[in-house]
């Protein structure tokens, strides 16, 4: 046993290793399993708050993908109810467009049709107004006929800005007439005729004193004219019902801001 201590001493002694300059080599460095432990846990940390970040915008996606395809997929109950109206509303507006032009069932019809439209157009009843207001020598007259004028430049400024606004195009492909481009009535919703017979057959009724059966061809000439434009293919049918509606109220219109006499008297004695 003696011997054998002196032998590894000596053995020690050779070992390069064992000296002291080289025994950190044999130890593990600290800083370093720190640093590479640091280093695992901040990459750890920063890739948990990587997919703590990036998970809730893959949330967001899952989330708002399903929502806009059920949307897409299955419709509100308000949007299915307006496409199916807007379908029949163009599906009845075509079958009534029978005289959309020459080749339809009634093409041969087409003149006369357009020809009753012309009784309801803005031009001829503005025109009328203005002879039949210098030719009137009654105050009452001239009061009656400046504010039925007063109506019907309304009713072409309305109806023109509201067809600006919506630019809805009828069932068929008709361009607009002459007169239709000098009231700027191109466009299909609403429809000016309509809203111009309604107001004007309201007009009438309250501030003529007219025969029952007179009242009864006015209020047939004004549904005739409305619906006529349908016939020739220019407007669908809730234009026209909604130019009905639009022509009442601005006859309400009018009724509030009627021109007194006085106020007429003075306008015609400018004029």
């Amino acid at each position: 046993m003696p011997a054998s201590q002196p032998r590894s001493r000596a053995r020690d002694r050779n070992n390069v290793l064992n000296r002291a300059e080289f025994l950190s080599l044999n130890q593990p460095l600290k800083g370093n399993q720190e640093s590479r432990s640091s280093g695992r846990k901040q990459s750890g940390q920063a890739g948990a708050a990587g997919a703590q970040n990036s998970h809730p915008k893959e949330r967001r996606q899952s989330q708002q993908l399903p929502e806009e395809d059920c949307m897409q997929l299955n419709p509100s109950f308000k949007g299915i109810a307006f496409n199916s109206l807007l379908a029949i509303d163009i599906c009845m507006s075509k079958r009534l467009g029978v005289c959309a032009n020459r080749a339809s069932s009634w093409g041969g019809a087409r003149s006369m049709i357009n020809l009753l439209g012309i009784t309801g157009h803005g031009i001829p009843w503005i025109a009328g107004t203005l002879i039949c207001l210098v030719k009137s020598s009654t105050l009452a007259g001239q009061e009656v006929l400046m504010n039925l004028l007063l109506a019907l430049l309304l009713d072409i400024v309305i109806v023109a800005g509201l067809q600006k606004l919506a630019k809805r195009k009828g069932p068929y492909d008709v361009n607009p007439g002459l007169l239709d481009y000098l009231t700027m009535d191109t466009y299909a919703f609403p429809a000016g005729h309509a809203s111009r017979v309604a107001m004007l057959s309201k007009f009438f009724l309250n501030h003529l004193v007219l025969a029952i059966p007179l009242r009864i061809l006015l209020v047939l000439w004004a549904l005739c004219v409305g619906f006529s434009r349908v016939m020739i293919g220019r407007h669908h049918i809730t234009d026209v019902l909604s130019g009905f509606v639009f022509g009442y109220l601005q006859f309400r219109l009018v009724e509030s801001i009627w021109m007194s006499s006085n106020t007429c008297q003075m306008l015609i004695s400018i004029w």
